[in-house]
């Protein structure tokens, strides 16, 4: 058996039902579905036993979040079945036919390449991206996330303009097609950082070890998104501020460099506070110090551990901020790298 498909599922009963059959209908052959249920008190299991005979149910015995889910869901997977490839598929995107052999032939194409995911739609909109991944993803020089398609919350409409197959920084976890030797070599998701940017130091350490990252446009799946956390969140707030500033403390190499770069984050992230209380959101400026409250509390356990291919490639623009708001560059094609 090559490949499974995993889906991390959390009291989402209502998400299986709509999105599951989907997945179900359109995989390969050499394929098998599985849905790791974290630990769920609605109706999930029931419906994964009594309407999904053919899938194979991974019972959590509690809420792990995204990361340490998904750990424990892909030794149960490596264990009883010991596939060649994951797919980590959030519970609610639908996939069309033929979207997964696009992906499992470009991953198992050069053995650098560690992972890869499909351009990704939007469910409600299907003429734009999707926010969490678009055409694949990048991250600029101070650490900030954005992608072909999606610039901070500037979303393009796809005219096939990113259709080309590239190396990327990272890789969305709504569609994400890893191989296992490379997942637990590098040591898998990070579960400290429970949910969110998980993804995305997951794939820096695949290219800091050695390997490569690709957006594969040639397949597509159509993604809900919000389903865990509403954009609005201040817990989703949270968990970006701290995880971020935890996901470059491991990863840039230990240099003056770094420390102007940790400081600048640190001294933007007080501008963001500052602007969520001046539009009257007090519960956000709080969630952005609790983050850094608890950086500072867990960035000692976040030490830079060097590998292969530290130094050999760059992170994108230098500023994503003053592409944005000075230079006003809202699509991807008109950044200046």
């Amino acid at each position: 058996m090559q490949t499974a498909v995993v889906i991390l599922n959390w009291n989402g009963a209502k998400l299986l039902r709509q999105f599951l059959p989907s997945v179900v209908e359109t995989v390969d052959n050499d394929a098998v579905v599985v849905v790791a249920d974290n630990g769920s008190t609605d109706e999930s299991v029931a419906i994964l036993e009594q309407e999904f005979p053919t899938v194979l149910l991974c019972k959590l015995d509690k809420n792990y979040g995204f990361a340490e889910g998904y750990n424990r869901a892909l030794q149960w997977v490596q264990r009883e079945l010991a596939p060649t490839l994951y797919v980590l598929l959030n519970s609610d995107v639908q996939t069309p036919t033929g979207w997964l052999q696009p992906l499992e032939t470009s991953l198992l194409a050069q053995e650098n390449i560690a992972a890869v995911m499909p351009k990704i739609r939007s469910y409600r909109h299907r003429e734009y991206f999707e926010y969490a991944g678009a055409a694949g993803g990048f991250v600029d020089q101070l650490g900030y996330p954005y992608c072909r398609g999606r610039i901070l919350d500037e979303i393009e409409k796809d005219n096939e303009q990113y259709d080309t197959p590239i190396p990327v920084d990272w890789g969305s976890g709504a569609c994400l097609v890893v191989k296992a030797k490379h997942y637990w070599e590098v040591g898998g998701l990070e579960a400290r950082f429970f949910a969110h940017m998980e993804e995305i130091d997951l794939c820096w350490r695949l290219r800091r070890a050695g390997y490569e990252i690709y957006c594969d446009p040639r397949a597509e799946v159509y993604h809900l998104g919000g389903g865990s956390l509403p954009n609005n969140s201040p817990r989703k707030i949270y968990l970006n501020f701290r995880n971020n500033l935890l996901m470059l403390r491991r990863n840039l190499p230990p240099s003056a460099a770094k420390c102007c770069k940790m400081t600048f984050r640190l001294w933007l992230d007080w501008v963001a506070a500052t602007l969520f209380l001046l539009k009257g959101k007090p519960s956000f400026f709080a969630a952005v110090l609790r983050a850094h409250y608890h950086y500072f509390a867990m960035r000692s356990a976040f030490p830079f551990i060097p590998m292969a291919a530290d130094g050999v490639r760059n992170l994108g623009v230098r500023s994503i901020l003053i592409q944005f708001y000075l230079r006003r560059h809202k699509k991807f094609s008109d950044l200046q790298h």
